[in-house]
């Protein structure tokens, strides 16, 4: 079962919420419905394999009120759409509505992401888009599949029907005449094969260029409509009126069949752009065992409950994020995180959704579940990342724009062209019709999208989450990044690294006083005494000095652990150990001094170690020309000493983390900034720079705070994020010099431009496969892209 809240608008009174309520427990797949009129909303349970949540929201409308989305946010899937033309219709004709901030078109997977400024019904978006031509339905994740399958099988059958009439038709017409073959009535049987072609399969076409027209603009159907039909019309008139000009049927059916392949094996490589996510969809199991009542009993996925207690055995899939509580295992978290060893997990530890438990059994508690679990907001994320476009798509955008309208004057000029020099109206047809077919603006449209779709996906599975295509551009032009020093460069997590002299008594001392303190670096030292199987005192009297120290009694004898202020403030005289202390501080340690009343007993260095693949990432970075920083609110010591050990050479110390973000901001004066933290303390710095990277693991705060996110706390994956960005762009540059160089060479070329100097000349069937197949070519490119190693 699934539970919806819809927020209903219209109701006027308790009897209004008890019609929509009664209304909607009568249909069929609702198991329980309540409507509550304070509120305006709608809680419903229901069976998603019998009911969807559009009939649900229909229920409703029919009941005479008005569903309307609660959140600001509404996804749909859209079909119809041919080429950039349809995508930047339909995105211009919404954005005019004024109940719409924002609406963003992917002509790949015929999503709409609509950002509301004010509330409205789904059911009049869905009105605005059905009257320009297209259909439109609330997206679930299953209706994105069955529409793109749909879609597929519908062109795939379109193209097998096509053949059974075009290859007839081009042996009757073509071959039959090369090898000086009569055949009887031919002109009249090839007007035969020719129609079924031209009306029934090309009328996808007629539907997409009239709907264009009464929007007043043109599309790629138009060019397809306009010259298939002047290739036919062309030849009824020939042969009706003038039996010796020369018909174009097969022409124009082999047209129609090329393009309808090419369309065919366009949506099928489309298709595949959204591996990433399928992938991704596969992971989450479909049941899951929990104890409830004190009984084991297995449910669907979509019925487990926050708190619910979950077993796994050996080689399950685990449903739900959650806290180990019982046993302990090794999972493979490489589908999630791209960590391709597995991680040993015990009491206490997190699991994630959808990765895989390899060899022990355990019992976790469910903290996430649904739309909650890293999995399911790593897909959304993904989602929203392929659906915004990337600046340069703009550029797609506006030549998509006068694209069409330009093809038809040209083809037009063309025409009134050649039958002026020649007087030839056959010649005059033929190169105006070439003109109309061979124009492609849908591999322009496709050159950015489906580069970002492929590039994001190629993240996602490497553990570099993307937010959008504006991110992932912006990225390959950075030139600084600067990297916050605690959780980033180093684990976070400080351990004792020196006891000075190497005496256990320095250790007990140390961490007996520590045993009772909040501090972090209190927490090092307690650790450090367990690990070394170290008996911990109570200590009496003990007293925090903010700034300082501690102090506190052990067996009734006084003792100060903390700086040299404590020292001084309590009459210590440290000289003996200076050099010692400064020699620690110079590699970037933290030292504590441990005296008695009278003087010092010894001392602890503590320092958060740097990670270990630090000093590789840095190093990668100055190998593609990128400058790192590091900015932290430690001393210049201490930074110095850590920025030496990850080899950094430029550092920002004592940076208080408000202002971070000034920093940031400085450093933009000179180029592209990007900035890695962990989405905590950082948060303003992020949102500064250019690109904000925050590497948290998957954490809530990291989804948040980043433009891009790594689900693994490692600096290398800042310099595969660099390298994605650079590898996409190139794809990108790469499709678009194709798709404009392919449409300069060509149009030319079928317009006869080289005629009179060459003899070359592209007659219409061998213009409609370069426009079928340019498509696919862009396409295609763009999947290479996941071959590529980041």
């Amino acid at each position: 079962m699934k539970k919806t809240q819809i927020k209903i608008s219209g109701m006027h009174c308790a009897n209004c919420a008890q019609t929509i309520e009664k209304n909607l427990n009568k249909a069929a797949g609702i198991e329980s419905a309540n409507v509550n009129f304070a509120v305006e909303k709608a809680s419903v349970e229901y069976d998603k394999k019998k009911i969807r949540e559009e009939e649900i929201r229909q229920v409703i409308k029919d009941s005479g009120y008005e569903p309307v989305e609660d959140l600001n946010e509404i996804k749909l899937q859209i079909t119809g759409m041919h080429c950039a033309s349809c995508s930047t219709l339909i995105e211009k004709e919404l954005n005019k509505m004024d109940e719409i901030k924002k609406a963003n078109i992917n002509l790949n997977t015929g999503k709409a992401v609509i950002f509301l400024r004010e509330e409205i019904s789904t059911g009049d978006i869905i009105e605005k888009i059905t009257g320009l031509g297209y259909g439109a339905e609330v997206l679930d994740r299953d209706s994105h599949k069955t529409g793109q399958q749909k879609e597929i099988k519908k062109l795939r059958n379109k193209f097998y029907l096509s053949l059974v009439f075009a290859v007839p038709s081009f042996i009757v017409g073509m071959v039959f005449m090369w090898l000086g073959i009569d055949f009887p009535y031919k002109d009249y049987v090839l007007w035969f094969l020719a129609t079924p072609v031209q009306f029934y399969v090309g009328y996808q076409f007629y539907k997409g260029m009239f709907t264009a027209m009464k929007n007043r603009t043109a599309n790629m159907d138009t060019l397809i409509a306009v010259g298939t039909s002047a290739a036919y019309f062309f030849s009824v008139y020939a042969v009706l009126f003038k039996p010796g000009l020369g018909q174009y049927f097969e022409s124009s059916a082999m047209l129609i069949t090329l393009v309808i392949f090419g369309k065919y094996l366009e949506a099928r490589a489309k298709s595949r752009t959204s591996d990433a996510i399928k992938e991704l969809m596969k992971l989450s199991p479909k049941k899951a065992t929990v104890i409830r009542n004190d009984k084991e009993i297995v449910v669907d996925v979509d019925d487990v409950k926050k708190d619910d207690v979950i077993i796994v055995k050996p080689g399950e899939k685990i449903p739900v994020d959650g806290k180990i509580i019982k046993g302990s295992s090794s999972i493979d978290e490489s589908m999630v995180t791209g960590e391709s060893i597995p991680v040993e997990k015990k009491k206490g530890d997190k699991v994630i959704g959808g990765t895989v438990n390899k060899h022990g059994s355990f019992r976790f508690k469910a903290t996430k579940v649904g739309e909650d679990t890293t999995l399911s907001r790593i897909i959304k994320l993904i989602e929203q990342a392929q659906g915004k476009k990337a600046p340069i798509q703009r550029f797609a955008d506006t030549v998509s724009a006068y694209f069409v309208p330009a093809i038809l004057l040209i083809s037009l000029i063309t025409f009134i062209s050649w039958y002026a020099i020649s007087g030839d109206i056959t010649f005059a047809v033929i190169t105006s019709v070439s003109v109309l077919v061979i124009a492609c603006p849908c591999a322009l449209g496709l050159a950015t999208p489906t580069a970002i779709m492929v590039g994001t996906g190629l993240g996602a599975k490497n553990g570099v989450l993307i937010k959008g295509g504006d991110s992932l551009e912006s990225a390959h032009k950075v030139r600084y990044v600067i990297f916050d020093k605690t959780g980033t460069i180093t684990r976070g997590e400080p351990v004792v690294t020196d006891i000075y002299p190497d005496d256990q008594k320095i250790l007990k001392i140390a961490s007996s006083l520590e045993k009772n303190s909040e501090h972090s670096l209190a927490d090092a030292v307690v650790k450090k005494a367990k690990e070394e199987n170290v008996n911990i005192d109570e200590p009496g009297s003990f007293k925090a000095v903010p700034g300082h120290g501690i102090s506190g009694k052990i067996k009734k004898k006084q003792y100060y652990f903390g700086n040299k202020k404590l020292m001084d403030k309590n009459n210590i005289d440290i000289g003996e150990y200076e050099d010692r202390i400064e020699e620690l501080e110079n590699h970037g340690k933290t030292v504590m001094i441990l005296s008695d009343s009278k003087k010092v007993l010894g001392l602890i260095a503590v320092a958060d170690v740097i990670r270990d693949s630090s000093k590789r990432a840095v190093s990668r970075l100055r190998k593609i020309k990128i400058v790192p920083y590091l900015i932290t609110g430690d001393n210049k010591r201490t930074a110095e000493a850590i920025a030496d050990q990850a080899g950094i050479r430029n550092v920002f110390a004592e940076v208080l983390p408000e202002d971070k973000a000034e920093y940031v901001e400085k450093l933009q004066k000179k180029g592209k900034v990007m900035m890695v933290g962990d989405g905590i303390n950082d948060a303003p710095a992020l949102a500064q720079a250019d690109i904000g990277i925050a590497m948290g693991s998957g954490t809530d705060v990291a989804m948040e705070t980043g433009d891009v996110v790594l689900m693994k706390d490692d600096p290398l994956d800042v310099v595969k994020a660099i390298r994605l960005s650079r590898a996409t762009m190139s794809k990108i540059r790469q499709n678009m010099f194709w798709a404009l160089f392919y449409n300069v060479l060509g149009i030319p070329l079928a317009a006869g431009v080289f005629y009179p100097f060459t003899g070359w000349l592209l007659s219409p069937v061998f213009a409609g496969a370069a426009m079928a197949f340019s498509s696919v070519s862009v396409v295609t490119n763009s999947l290479l892209l996941r071959r590529k190693k980041i």
